[in-house]
């Protein structure tokens, strides 16, 4: 079993900054992509940053030049540094991580999602 844990989120007024983290904990052999992903009401979830073990990234064009994703790959952790909120940033973010995990007498590549941190951006 592999669990991630979210934590960071919260009320913010526009242009201010907040900053996420995710510990992934369990059965981990290791980690290839961690990455977060956010849902607003009424919408999908999309896509905000990803990040390769090697440390390549992925953003969406929308939060290009006011995020930043790291990790800490000895401590299974991600991270997102969002600075210059905007309302439309207003969603529940979610971890995401492609675990390979001790499963028996083997190994097993599987997709893991954290529980969630809401992040409202309002005055």
């Amino acid at each position: 079993q592999v669990q991630l844990v979210e934590s960071g989120g919260g009320l913010v007024q526009p242009g201010g900054s907040l900053r996420l983290s995710c510990a992934a904990s369990g059965s981990i052999v290791e980690i290839n992509v961690m990455g977060w992903y956010r849902q607003a009401p009424g919408k999908e979830r999309e896509l905000v940053a990803t990040m390769t073990t090697g440390g390549t990234t992925n953003y969406q064009d929308s939060v290009k030049g006011r995020f930043t994703i790291s990790r800490h790959n000895a401590k299974n952790a991600v991270y997102l540094q969002m600075n210059s909120l905007k309302p439309e940033d207003t969603a529940v973010y979610y971890c995401n991580a492609d675990v390979v995990a001790w499963l028996g007498p083997g190994t097993r590549t599987s997709d893991y999602w954290g529980q969630g941190t809401q992040v409202t951006v309002s005055s």
